[in-house]
């Protein structure tokens, strides 16, 4: 593959990622089991407005930086491509926090448990973050330089 092509292929990989960014969280979210939840205080549901809102701009931010200019630097690929990884990492990351679960266990379906992720959050956890390093991989080996 040639140098422009794994430039391009890199920044489609991270646009895809970024766009997913700014509307997945709308798609997973806004509905009764989040921010029309009527059990959820209103200080959850400011929470849950926040991290969609951030995510929003996180990969409107990320896309404006992976196709700016970058014949002068690779400054701009990097900050796209840290801006769209970061809510996915933050995702994975609130695993690590005293009771936290998936969803609320009376929204479990018939057999599920909170120790089973489903398939769709596996893909949040562990696709996006293997798309984003492919990305990365792809286009820091297109042998793409700083102009001087």
């Amino acid at each position: 593959m040639s140098p422009n092509a794994k430039l391009l292929t890199g920044r489609i990989v991270m646009s895809v990622i970024a766009i997913g960014t700014v509307v997945l969280p709308f798609l997973a979210d806004w509905n009764e089991t989040h921010i029309y939840n009527p059990e959820w205080p209103p200080h959850a549901k400011f929470h849950n407005a926040q991290t969609m809102s951030i995510a929003v701009l996180l990969g409107i931010a990320g896309l404006a930086f992976l196709w700016r200019d970058t014949d002068r630097t690779r400054v701009g690929l990097s900050a796209g491509w840290v801006m769209i990884a970061l809510y996915w990492v933050s995702q994975g990351l609130a695993f690590l926090f005293p009771g936290v679960a998936w969803t609320d266990p009376h929204l479990l379906q018939p057999g599920q448990s909170l120790d089973q992720f489903p398939l769709q959050l596996k893909g949040d956890v562990v696709l996006i973050p293997v798309m984003a390093a492919a990305g990365w991989l792809l286009w820091s080996g297109s042998g793409h330089r700083p102009r001087p």
